[in-house]
Formats: C-alpha cells, structure tokens, sequence
C-alpha cells in the first residue's frame, strides 16, 4: 500500500528540473566561496594542527596540557555554536569579524582540533629509531623533524587529513547560518523566492557530490606521491 501511494506522487512535485536549471548558475555562483572557506579554514588548521600536536607530544607541561584542553574543547563543542560565538558574540565585547573571517576562522581552529591528532598519531607512528639515527648524525630537532620524520608522516596521515577537508567542505553550508554566501546559502535564497526548497536541496546535494569526487582524486594522487617514502 506504501509503495502504491508513493509511486503516485510527480517526480516533479520532487525534483523539478526546469527550476533547478534555471537557478543553477546563481547557485554555482556560491562554489568558489565554499571552496575558499573550506580551503583556507583547511590551511589554518594544518598550520594549527602541526604546532598543537608537537606540543601535545612534548614532555613539558605547560606546552602538553593546554594543547590536550584545546583539543577536548573543540572536539566537545559544535561548530555551528563556535560559529556563532565568533560571527554574534564577540561583536558584544568590541570585536567584530566579517562572516567570510569569521567562517574561515571557525573552520579552521575547529579542524585544527582533529588535525592535531592526526598529527599526533602519524608522527607516533614513525619508528623512534628515525629520531635516533638523525640525533646521532648531529641533527636539530627540526631539521630532523622537515626532512626525515614529516615526510614519512605525511604519507600516513594523508587519508585522515582528506577526510577532515571533505567534512569541512561539506561543512560550509553552515555558514549561511551567519550569512556567508556560499553555495547552501544561495540554494536558500532560491528555496525562499520560488517556495520548492525540495528542488533546491536536491540541487546544492548533486553539486557537492561532484565537489567532493574532485578532491577525493586530489587525495588519490597526493597518496601515489607520498609512497615513495613507505
């Protein structure tokens, strides 16, 4: 009975192509923003990232333990909540940022969080023999850490580090909740003139999808240049 009614109800009623054609440049008209935000909020997290996993690695307290509270509060917390408190609350105490900054600067400490421990975890998994052998070579640290650890690091992290950028790419569309006018925003505003959100969802949906297979080849490719150091 369930299967007769639905197979009453119009594709069209659904879907309705004529109106996701003809509102599919201005709703492609969000997608270098999207990419913009999740780019650089992926970039500041990276940079983030690496910085906070060293310290959550390292024996001194003072560097481990605000470096572990981060990494429990923005894991703990939901961004879109962190999103608001950037965008509508700091506005209370004097500052105020542009929704794109705000956008870029939420993404970012958000997935820095989870970078962090990515980074933690592949840096770990690199043999300590490695660090040895460069230490008694005369190594620095750092130098030890850019042209023997990272590398082989990298190449472990790669597939995590991917997923994070494609849930932050998809993660964008909340920023139309702070009136970023990305893709997801501008299927909205499109929903909210011609009263078919169905249509529109569908929409911004079929073009993330594309989106995401995109970067899932980038990530393909970046995995096949890292092998070498297997």
């Amino acid at each position: 009975m369930f299967g007769y009614e639905i197979s009453r109800v119009e594709v069209s009623e659904l879907f309705n192509a004529e109106t996701a054609w003809e509102s599919l440049p201005f709703v492609l008209g969000g997608v270098p923003l999207t990419i913009l935000v999740a780019v650089l909020g992926m970039i500041l997290g990276l940079v983030l990232g690496f910085f906070i996993a060293v310290a959550r690695r390292s024996t001194n307290r003072i560097l481990r333990w605000p470096a572990r509270v981060y990494i429990s509060f923005m894991r703990g917390t939901p961004i879109l909540v962190f999103l608001f408190i950037l965008y509508f609350g700091l506005p209370v105490v004097g500052i105020e940022l542009t929704a794109i900054l705000a956008a870029v600067l939420g993404f970012g400490l958000n997935s820095a969080a989870y970078i962090a421990e990515i980074n933690r975890s592949s840096l770990n998994s690199v043999d300590e023999g490695q660090w040895e052998s460069a230490q008694a070579l005369g190594f620095t640290y750092w130098t030890t850490m850019r042209r023997i650890i990272l590398p082989q690091a990298t190449r472990i992290a790669i597939p995590p580090l991917a997923n994070v950028f494609l849930d932050l790419l998809k993660a964008t569309s909340l920023a139309a909740m702070i009136s970023v006018p990305e893709l997801f925003n501008k299927a909205q505003i499109v929903a909210g003139r011609n009263y078919d959100s169905m249509t529109m969802y569908i929409l911004a949906a079929l073009i993330y999808w594309p989106l995401t297979m995109v970067f899932s080849a980038l990530q393909d490719y970046l995995e096949k240049r890292y092998d070498k150091y297997l």
